[in-house]
């Protein structure tokens, strides 16, 4: 999604992933989602923005393939949550990596102001948004948790913000055929 114009087909590969995932509401509706916090309201109401930004954004991370629509039954009627696709899943390490350098290089406005990249294989932070500076492994959504003080005591697995293989695919193939709710 562009911020000020259209660098979908620039020949720079940085211009063209910043069209994606250059806007500050995108990568905080990741974060949220990454956090497993995929439903309209409760990303609402945890990023304080307007429901035409949020609905903006959204629409602009699913067009992109990053997140995909899931129907759950909030007790009433069917609604649609937000959940990563693979490439969705892919944007990790630059998550991370943001995580990583505010972390490094900008003060915290109180002690719980803080938030860790964690690799769950060992259970140690890390210092590098791919790969876990205590062991050596990959992180993924799967083996990686964020502990946001501001959230919780303990930290918060990713791999529950994955949609399922065969989820996404009937949710796609649904909105191509535009039956999708």
């Amino acid at each position: 999604m562009a911020l000020r114009s259209d660098w979908s087909q620039r020949n720079c590969s940085m211009a063209r992933g910043l069209d994606v995932l250059g806007d500050p509401w995108s990568m905080l509706v990741l974060r949220e989602v990454f956090f497993g916090n995929g439903r309209f309201e409760a990303m609402k109401n945890r990023l304080s923005v307007a429901d035409s930004v949020l609905t903006k954004r959204l629409a602009g991370l699913v067009d992109a393939g990053l997140l995909t629509r899931q129907p759950y039954d909030d007790g009433g009627r069917t609604r649609q949550e937000y959940v990563l696709t693979a490439k969705g899943e892919d944007a990790l390490p630059v998550l991370n990596a943001v995580v990583l350098w505010a972390e490094k290089h900008l003060a915290a406005p109180s002690d719980q102001a803080h938030m860790f990249v964690i690799h769950s294989g060992c259970g140690q932070r890390t210092s590098s948004a791919d790969s876990c500076t205590a062991c050596g492994e990959r992180l993924t959504a799967e083996n990686t948790s964020w502990h946001s003080l501001t959230r919780t005591a303990d930290p918060v697995p990713l791999a529950t913000a994955r949609a399922a293989p065969q989820t996404a695919t009937k949710q796609n193939a649904a909105e191509q055929n535009g039956t999708a709710a």
